[in-house]
């Protein structure tokens, strides 16, 4: 799991994009930061393995949504926002993990 010193390159400016944040400033680069390994900690346990954030897709879109739920101080709301979407994530990876168990199970 990432911490706030070592997220994925890149992921901090992606996130401040998403956010319209255009200016650098390092307290808003470290509370951000830690609202994405925040999220990344959060959305890792729904799906029960860690995420790749940094490629197009479900995961990625989640964590720019925590974090500007998160930054908004609307967590509360967040989940029941996104249930749909994160059972779709966990019904991924359970998916996968199974189409894996099965070829690794043939002869």
């Amino acid at each position: 799991m990432a911490g706030r010193a070592d997220l994925p390159a890149g992921l901090l400016e992606d996130v401040k994009n998403y956010l319209d944040i255009t200016w650098d400033d390092e307290a808003t680069d470290k509370k951000i930061g830690g609202l994405i390994a925040s999220g990344m900690a959060y959305l890792d346990g729904k799906s029960g393995e860690a995420e790749d954030y940094t490629a197009d897709g479900t995961p990625r879109m989640l964590l720019m949504e925590y974090v500007r739920y998160a930054r908004d101080s609307a967590l509360d709301v967040y989940e029941n926002n996104y249930t749909n979407m994160i059972l779709s994530m966990q019904n991924e990876r359970a998916v996968a993990r199974y189409v894996e168990s099965a070829e690794q199970a043939e002869p």
